[in-house]
């Protein structure tokens, strides 16, 4: 067997990635400093990674000059580097949007005679499709809604929560199948809806608050029935779309035998720390429904914008930690976004693994960049996670296969080199993990099985 290991350090802030191949020998017996790899241990599979593609984000891609669009596209979606497959848009504006805005505001307009597409057309769409044309295909589409129309809520206001007023919950239902239908009349491949993002946070910007059983009425009630009616019951439907803290208990609450046939998996995001065991007990407790965290970014507010090594590598620890726990698709959050990391309407400003310099006019890579490839470029849609063990927790790793290989991810987030034994299927081979460094291993040969 042959294993090639490629990893990626930034010393002095410069990136440096290598790549070294290794042959295993039989197993001497080695004890100590092993990572044991167990393909015939079988847990989920990877459906694939994406980015979000928001009004601020089309926006900034509408300033970069050709080859610069090129450059990002091709790392994102190009089938050579880091594999995009998916995409997450909001239903209308977010707070990454340049301001406020509805595909229908009016009251009176219960057929929705008015609605519009504008907005989604001005910087949306442009980004969407050279997104697919670098992709070469169809991207899946998940659509997520941060608020209903200002007059369907009890505040009468897009921002500050509020709830969804009762005597609108069908017309709010055939609101999102519509948006779901103006995308898919353009040809687009609309996969997957969350019925609110984070519907338990009230923002100084767009949102929206649900109790879990709130939820549950308005997916059983009104929301499946709209989809039933507009035939989009081929759409998966994600529950949740919020802080890993209480996915559990909302998966309970809204999971029974009246819905279990409605919910295909969970939303989750990464904004309250780990909860690594949460995810655990979900995939434990209903191991038919799948795992997707559906944003991740490095808030300013929260996380210093000078510390890029450590906000990459939480990243990648969250990622392996989600992987561990049963996660099978991951979306982070903006493609790209200015110096500031907007444009943010309410300057929540955030990180993204591009950022354009307006001024200078200049498109950067980020460390979340190089970090992310490590991912999305070896693990591929339909592989399938595989057992490891670890002598220390100083590693982490996540490990899988598809029919061919095994790839396996190496997180090193200490400042000493770490030697490790890899043993496969009576067979090892000997590695030394650099300090601050993340690599990528993969196995191929005819013992791989």
């Amino acid at each position: 067997m042959k294993l090639t290991y490629i990893a990626t350090t930034y010393k002095d802030n410069v990136k440096d990635r290598r790549k070294t191949v290794y042959h295993f020998h039989g197993d001497d017996g080695q004890e100590n400093q092993v990572l044991n790899l167990y393909p015939q241990v079988k847990y989920q599979k990877a459906e694939g990674f994406g980015g979000a593609i928001t009004e601020s984000a089309g926006y900034i891609f509408s300033l970069m000059d050709e080859k610069q669009k090129q450059e990002m596209l091709q790392q994102y979606f190009g089938k050579e580097n880091m594999k995009y497959s998916l995409v997450r848009i909001p239903i209308d504006s977010c707070d990454f949007s340049l301001g406020h805005y509805e595909a229908d505001s009016w009251e009176e307009d219960e057929e929705f005679k008015k609605f519009s597409f504008e907005r989604v057309e001005r910087y949306i769409l442009p980004l969407l499709d050279a997104a697919e044309k670098s992709y070469g295909g169809k991207l899946d589409i998940m659509l997520s809604p941060w608020s209903p129309p200002a007059y369907m809520k009890t505040n009468g206001d897009r921002n500050h929560g509020g709830k969804l007023k009762e005597k609108y919950r069908k017309r709010w239902a055939e609101y999102l199948c519509r948006y779901v239908r103006e995308y898919r009349n353009r040809g687009y491949q609309v996969k997957a809806i969350t019925l609110q993002n984070e519907p338990k946070a009230v923002q100084t910007w767009d949102s929206c608050i649900f109790t879990a059983e709130e939820q549950k009425e308005f997916l059983r009630d009104y929301m499946w029935p709209a989809m039933e009616e507009n035939h989009l019951e081929d759409i998966e439907i994600y529950i949740w779309d919020h802080n890993k803290e209480r996915c559990f208990e909302w998966a309970e609450t809204l999971i029974d035998e009246t819905t279990a046939h409605m919910i295909a998996g969970l939303a989750f995001h990464w904004y309250s720390g780990d909860h690594f065991d949460a995810l655990r007990m979900i995939r434990e407790k209903y191991p038919d429904k799948k795992l997707l965290l559906s944003e991740a970014c490095i808030e300013f507010s929260k996380f210093s914008q000078e510390e890029y090594l450590n906000n990459a590598q939480k990243y990648a620890h969250d990622m392996i930690g989600d992987f561990n726990a049963g996660m099978n698709v991951f979306i982070d959050w903006n493609l790209v976004l200015d110096e500031q990391g907007g444009p943010n309407h309410v300057k929540n400003y955030c990180d993204a693994p591009y950022l354009y310099h307006t001024e200078e006019k200049e498109l950067t890579e980020g460390k979340l960049q190089g970090y992310l490839w490590h991912f999305s470029h070896f693990i591929e849609p339909g592989a399938i996670r595989i057992g490891t063990s670890c002598y220390t927790d100083q590693l982490e790793v996540t490990a899988f296969q598809t029919d061919t290989k095994i790839v396996f991810v190496l997180l090193n987030r200490t400042e000493k080199e770490l030697p490790v034994y890899i043993r496969l299927n009576d067979q090892c081979v000997c590695i030394h993990v650099e300090p601050q460094s993340i690599g990528s291993g993969v196995i191929e040969g005819e013992s791989v099985s």
